[in-house]
């Protein structure tokens, strides 16, 4: 098992979380703001601590933020350099090859000269994306992933967490909008203010499921094989 949650708690987002996510699973994580999706993410990778339970996680983790700008004077390729040579000798640096495969994976290779602050904010996840993958991960963290990102990168973003899972990487992805990766997707986690459900996507996404979450009438609609909540 890569990551178990056993009665874990965090007061006063949510409580009671006894989860386990194998090899190759996908998980989404829903839910509206301030419900705790973020520091669910956080509680796996240390930073933030359970009022009650326990979380853990075996193997490597790779974690993909939020995006947010930032100005550093590297370029993407030493970043993603900084990030490969984890615990390689003191004083190596990670060889050319490894960092050049790891953002040409990612569709990033005509950044590697660039300096990170001249990149947008698109440009700068796809960066993030080769820094987590250089982790080797068995487990990977995404917060947000597509937030931003054209529709383009977007695809193969999802392409690439398909990749990962058909390799046995455990995915977890914090999103809004589960319409990109629902063919990805094995269960759903769903954060809401009244509690918390898991399952797959025909048991959660359901009108009388999120309207007993919300505490409030919710439909949920499909058209055109999107998934409409209202």
């Amino acid at each position: 098992m890569l990551l178990t949650f056993t009665d874990a708690a965090v007061d006063p987002l949510w409580s009671g979380l006894n989860l386990e996510l194998r090899q190759g699973e996908f998980l989404a994580v829903l839910g509206p703001n301030g419900v705790g999706k973020s520091t669910l993410i956080n509680t796996i990778l240390g930073t933030r601590k359970l009022t009650h339970g326990s979380v853990e996680a075996t193997g490597r983790v790779g974690y993909i933020p939020q995006q947010r700008i930032f100005d550093v004077p590297l370029r993407a390729r030493d970043l993603v350099s900084l990030s490969a040579a984890h615990g390689v000798a003191k004083g190596r640096k990670a060889p050319k090859e490894v960092v050049d495969k790891l953002l040409a994976r990612v569709g990033a290779t005509g950044l590697a000269e660039r300096r990170v602050g001249e990149l947008s904010g698109g440009q700068q996840q796809l960066v993030r994306q080769a820094q987590a993958l250089a982790m080797r991960p068995q487990l990977l963290l995404a917060d947000e992933p597509l937030l931003s990102l054209d529709p383009g990168v977007a695809q193969r973003t999802v392409s690439l967490f398909g990749e990962l899972k058909a390799e046995g990487v455990g995915v977890i992805v914090v999103t809004h909008d589960i319409n990109p990766l629902i063919g990805l997707v094995d269960r759903i986690l769903y954060l809401a203010p009244n509690g918390h459900t898991i399952g797959t996507v025909n048991d959660v996404m359901q009108s009388d499921k999120l309207s007993q979450l919300y505490n409030a009438p919710v439909t949920v609609a499909h058209i055109n094989d999107r998934i409409v909540v209202v």
